[in-house]
């Protein structure tokens, strides 16, 4: 009986060698890792159809996921014939109104969110200020340091931007505007990272 058994013995003994070989370890415990995810995290798996028929100018927004900021598409309206400065502000409110809106169910199952909250608004420069000053109701130093990476990012990327992508932004008491700008260190770890900004005086 010991005889017969020494070839099987010595078939185990190397495949064990060929498998320490190969860089596997051989186990006799089942392994399970779970099933496969059905989406990867902040990508989502189409288009969002619903955002892409609605009217209006085509915009991006970045909003969270994860510890970074994503850009995805949504839609502003802007009524015609309104001038340069108001066509600005008409944006950026829209901008605004986008970020502070609930992400769609799709967005959400990818995991992405807002810390922008309801209710802020924007207008115009006042005397003194910059012509390209957009005032928040908010003071910026007010905003997270999320909520004001999502809106300087956002309104770096669309109309209401200066010509080199930079915004200047305010809040709503005399207190001097000041340039911001959207950074890749910003929309890779907004948490940590604030736009940068310089104090600017009235043009």
């Amino acid at each position: 009986m010991t005889v017969r058994r020494l070839p099987a013995l010595g078939g185990l003994l190397v495949l064990a060698v060929l498998l320490t070989g190969c860089g596997i370890r051989a186990t006799e415990v089942p392994t399970d890792y779970g099933p496969a995810p059905s989406r990867v995290r902040c990508s989502l798996a189409e288009p969002d159809v619903s955002t892409q028929a609605a009217p209006g100018l085509p915009a991006q927004v970045f909003l969270l996921c994860g510890s970074s900021l994503v850009a995805v598409d949504r839609t502003v309206r802007v009524p015609d014939g309104a001038s340069d400065s108001g066509r600005r502000v008409l944006v950026a409110q829209g901008l605004l109104d986008e970020l502070a809106a609930q992400p769609s169910a799709a967005e959400k199952e990818a995991g992405y969110t807002s810390d922008v909250r309801r209710g802020l608004t924007v207008t115009g420069p006042r005397s003194g200020d910059p012509e390209d000053t957009l005032r928040l109701s908010s003071d910026p130093d007010d905003l997270t340091s999320y909520a004001l990476a999502q809106v300087v990012c956002t309104f770096s990327a669309s109309a209401a931007a200066e010509g080199d992508g930079s915004v200047i932004l305010a809040g709503p008491t005399d207190r001097s505007a000041r340039r911001y700008s959207c950074t890749d260190e910003v929309r890779a770890r907004p948490g940590s990272n604030e736009p940068p900004a310089d104090e600017v005086t009235g043009g």
